[in-house]
């Protein structure tokens, strides 16, 4: 009999019912579409930060110490003390090794140009191939960290062309001052060295960086006297929005506690990878870049609170929608909950029935919600990162929970109506 009442009551109202599980359908797939994406954008963020260049800065201790003393970024003093470029690979080595996505060793000079202009003469890597430690192998350099850069003429240096260490590349205000174009060949000297290199590009930062001579690593340390060293690194790591541990491990990892060290150095903080670098690189100092790491914790944040009050917002207005849709299939059916009542049928049997066809009808409209959301999941993924949305399946667990709240939240205005029907009175019509 249940079974019958149920499946006539479903029939006869199927463009409610309709309605409704469409009203839930809608409600699961904006929930299921903004859970998978905030679960799967972090990285996804991250990776698009990075496009803005560096987030972690290595250096020496000694020249770390300096500048702290005496406020000074960038003099003779600081430039005493050097790291191992034999090192470079150690540094995808460290517990957190996949969550490094590039890395840049940097040497700098100054050099006297040939009319005796002084400027500062720039080694790193452009387009290197590194062999790990590890035996895997990474493409890295400085044009994967300086997107920015606008080369307007001529073009990177290609590090697997024969003959890329007599190139370099010059900042456009030197270019302009000193009338250098592409293909010229400029003579660069110190005390300890002289070298003749020809201009491959010609690139605009925006910055002081646009004083400067960028060149391969090998020339600039035969320049600086300083083969097989480095001044710094520049690292761009996945990370972790700090919280109150990674702020107060920053300050001091050894205040904390077994448990709290544990959990910050197998956690992604920027302060871990750093924490774990200078673990691999003597005598450095890896220290973040704070604007860029703050504002990538910012923005995560942001976009995380704003998924979830979509989806909250979502939720209401689907529960709102069902109360509604309710209610009239409710107050429709008030002469037979009223017969039903009359004839000995108890409010909990009716309830029974009524919120039976309701959660059949919302566990339709969820399942095809979540397909639903899975397909704006992707195409959020791909028209915003240009890549897929990993589904994750603690997001069926969550939607289902959601949907049986916000269904049962929906039908309580028709819940409070139906236990209050008097039989007498519905059946007189009044």
């Amino acid at each position: 009999m249940f079974f019958r009442m149920l499946r006539g009551a479903m029939f006869r109202q199927k463009g409610k019912m309709l309605m409704i599980a469409f009203t839930i359908l809608l409600g699961a797939s904006l929930a299921t579409a903004m859970l998978n994406v905030m679960m799967d954008v972090g990285d996804k963020v991250n990776q698009e930060l990075k496009t803005y260049g560096a987030n972690i800065t290595v250096v020496p201790k000694e020249s770390s110490i300096i500048s702290e003393l005496y406020d000074v970024e960038d003099s003779d003093s600081t430039q005493s003390a050097h790291l191992l470029e034999s090192e470079l690979g150690n540094i995808k080595t460290i517990f957190w090794a996949f969550n490094i996505v590039d890395f840049t060793p940097f040497i700098d000079t100054k050099v006297t140009l040939s009319n005796g202009e002084e400027t500062k003469l720039v080694g790193t890597w452009f387009n290197h191939h590194l062999e790990l430690p590890t035996g895997e192998t990474l493409d890295t350099g400085i044009a994967n960290l300086r997107t920015w850069w606008d080369v307007s003429q001529g073009g990177w240096i290609d590090e697997q062309k024969n003959g890329f260490d007599k190139s370099a590349m010059i900042g456009s205000a030197l270019a302009k001052k000193e009338n250098i174009k592409v293909g010229d060949a400029i003579e660069v000297k110190t005390k300890n060295s002289k070298e003749t290199l020809i201009v491959t590009g010609i690139y605009d930062a925006g910055g002081d960086e646009d004083d400067y001579i960028y060149t391969s690593l090998a020339p600039a340390q035969r320049l600086a006297n300083c083969e097989g060293l480095l001044s710094s690194i520049e690292v761009s790591a996945l990370t972790t929005p700090d919280n109150e541990l990674a702020r107060k491990a920053a300050k001091n990892p050894e205040a904390l506690s077994v448990s709290q060290y544990e959990t910050w150095y197998c956690t992604a903080y920027v302060s871990s990878i750093c924490y774990q670098i200078q673990e691999v690189i003597t005598d450095s100092v890896a220290s973040p870049v704070r604007q860029v790491a703050e504002s990538e914790g910012s923005i995560m944040e942001k976009t995380e609170l704003l998924m979830i009050l979509i989806t909250i917002f979502s939720l209401i207005g689907a529960a709102l929608g069902i109360s509604n849709l309710v209610t009239a299939s409710v107050m429709e059916r008030s002469n037979e909950i009223g017969l039903m009542k009359a004839i000995g049928a108890k409010d909990g049997s009716i309830l029974g029935v009524v919120l039976t066809e309701i959660m059949i009808t919302a566990v339709i409209g969820g399942v095809a919600g979540y397909f639903a959301g899975y397909g704006f999941a992707q195409i959020i993924g791909w028209s915003v990162f240009g890549s897929a949305i990993d589904m994750k399946p603690m997001v069926i667990p969550i939607v289902a929970v959601a949907i049986i709240a916000v269904t049962l939240a929906g039908s309580i205005p028709a819940i409070r109506m139906l236990l209050r029907l008097r039989p007498a009175e519905v059946l007189h019509g009044r």
